[in-house]
């Protein structure tokens, strides 16, 4: 069906429907009016700041499908305006798109400074053939979610024609077998800022950066595999960087011989590693040549013990970090002679130098006797997006040196172990990503930690939850939209039970959707790698 639209002109009809003015009740200032002759006389005899004010609280999406057709005035608000400018077609509908597409993309494809896509049909459509992207000339933010590595190497090779662009953030959907050309590509970029990469590769791809340029990026987070020994090259081509995080710095199980040669960084003042088979030696080694200036350094580790020595890392702060003011350390453990060793390490932490500079650590671990999980981390006064939770340690809180505002940066939960019985401390008001290992029972404890309305990701490892919980869980999610369940975690007969019950509620509504006529008679569909895009 076609978008009816109202008449361009500047007088609002005036029959009496609802759906037209609720579109206008955003506050109760408006309660006593008359119906829609007064309301709309009232309404319109606002400025145009006031209503710009009103468009700050509203998403720009919204702004476009709630006002652009409402008449001329209204339409020429949103072009004139930078918010019309400021695109986020993450969740857009076919229908929805076209409409979109038509009205302010293809007119005004000179004038977007900011433009969001997280679909391989949207991407096709605006940038095919590639060199089209040379058309939005006033680009300074660039989002693309979900975009093959073939098509985004011919998009790259006109990014260099993009002068005010200054933001990069990609995220590749496929498997890549060379990272260089991508990094030679970003890396001529002059004006480019800040990027921000996602990809999938093996982890023993090393890659020969011998041939990038040196890049004006500042700040550069790289959510993906990236090996230990191609660091060094990769880290001379950034002289201007002050931020760092890789999410997966890879060494391997037998020392690297590696050296690092001193690199003048004197920008860089925040760094932040997860490390996996890195030992710690290669991570001073780093620290003492590269990370001289910084003010803030995270560090995750995996099952290593030697991370966990409070002398070793005393030692390095005093001699070669003398700007430090945070430091966030997290080590993570799944073995029992780790559980043991970590218990036992963790209180070089309590000395007089940690004191002295307030940092503080805590240790959780699985209360499970057949459990050999846990983990030794630093709490006040770290905002974290990511928090691993044991429902053992909760309790013990009272006595640490967190509060409830240092929760309120956490957006994904990782929950270990069960409930103990005990009134949970711990509250994330802002939780959107939920993960559970090795719980069973947890619906009731659950709803005291965070709000259940507001999480749209649920991922369940866990061999002891029961089919009617996860069940029940995801009718308590409302606004759930991704839902991964681990399939060794179950046997056959209750995965089947689980399909059998969640087809009733989501499958059956699909099922509906593609029977009917607007579905049959518009839709796209894509294979990329083994996964099947639906869009409509």
């Amino acid at each position: 069906m076609e978008r009816i639209k109202r008449p361009l002109d500047d007088v609002i009809s005036n029959e009496n429907n609802n759906k037209k003015r609720k579109l206008f009740v955003t506050t109760d200032i408006f309660a006593d009016l008359e119906p829609v002759t007064s309301f709309r006389s009232c309404f319109e005899s606002l400025t145009n700041e006031l209503i710009y004010k009103i468009f700050d609280y509203l998403d720009v999406n919204d702004i476009y499908f709630g006002f652009f057709y409402l008449n001329n005035r209204f339409q020429n608000l949103y072009l004139n305006s930078d918010i019309g400018y400021q695109l986020n077609l993450s969740n857009i509908s076919k229908r929805d798109f076209q409409s979109y597409h038509h009205d302010v993309l293809k007119p005004n494809h000179d004038q977007i400074k900011i433009l969001h896509l997280s679909n391989p049909f949207t991407i096709d459509l605006i940038f095919c053939p590639s060199h089209l992207i040379i058309n939005f000339i006033q680009i300074e933010k660039l989002i693309l979610d979900n975009i093959s590595s073939k098509y985004l190497l011919n998009i790259l090779k006109y990014l260099i024609h993009l002068p005010q662009l200054y933001s990069l953030n990609l995220s590749i959907i496929d498997y890549i077998d060379n990272l260089s050309p991508i990094f030679l590509h970003i890396f001529c970029l002059t004006k480019l800022k800040s990027c921000q990469l996602t990809y999938q590769v093996e982890e023993d791809l090393l890659n020969d950066f011998t041939q990038l340029e040196q890049s004006s990026i500042e700040y550069l987070i790289i959510n993906s595999h990236f090996r230990y020994e191609s660091l060094q090259e990769f880290l001379l081509c950034l002289p201007k960087l002050r931020h760092l995080s890789m999410n997966s710095l890879i060494g391997s199980d037998h020392p690297s011989k590696i050296e690092f040669a001193p690199i003048e960084l004197k920008d860089l003042k925040s760094v932040s590693l997860e490390l996996y088979s890195i030992h710690f030696h290669q991570l001073k080694n780093l620290i003492t040549n590269c990370f001289k200036h910084i003010e803030k350094l995270s560090v995750t580790t995996f099952n290593d013990s030697t991370y966990l020595s409070g002398k070793q890392w005393q030692q390095i702060i005093s001699s070669s970090l003398p700007n430090l003011r945070i430091f966030d350390l997290q080590n993570n453990y799944n073995s029992m002679w780790n559980k043991f060793v970590y218990a036992w390490l963790s209180t070089d932490f309590r000395s007089s130098f940690w004191k002295d500079k307030q940092w503080f650590f805590q240790h959780c671990y699985n209360g499970e006797l057949k459990s050999n999980n846990g983990i030794f981390f630093s709490t006040n006064p770290y905002r974290r997006k990511d928090y691993q939770f044991y429902w053992n340690g909760d309790h013990n809180r009272t006595n640490s040196n967190m509060n409830q505002d240092d929760y309120k940066s956490v957006h994904n939960l990782f929950l270990h172990d069960a409930p103990n019985g005990n009134e949970p401390v711990s509250y994330f008001p802002n939780v959107k990503e939920i993960t559970i290992y090795h719980c069973d029972s947890i619906l009731t404890s659950l709803d005291r930690i965070l709000p259940l309305h507001q999480v749209n990701k649920l991922v369940i490892d866990s061999k002891k939850f029961r089919v009617n919980e996860i069940l029940n869980l995801i009718e308590v999610t409302p606004n759930l939209k991704t839902f991964q369940l681990f399939y060794y975690s179950f046997d056959e007969s209750r995965l089947k039970l689980i399909e059998e019950n969640l087809s009733e509620t989501y499958f059956d509504k699909m099922n509906v959707l593609i029977e009917s006529n607007n579905l049959l008679k518009d839709y796209s569909i894509k294979l990329i790698d083994d996964d099947l895009y639906l869009w409509w």
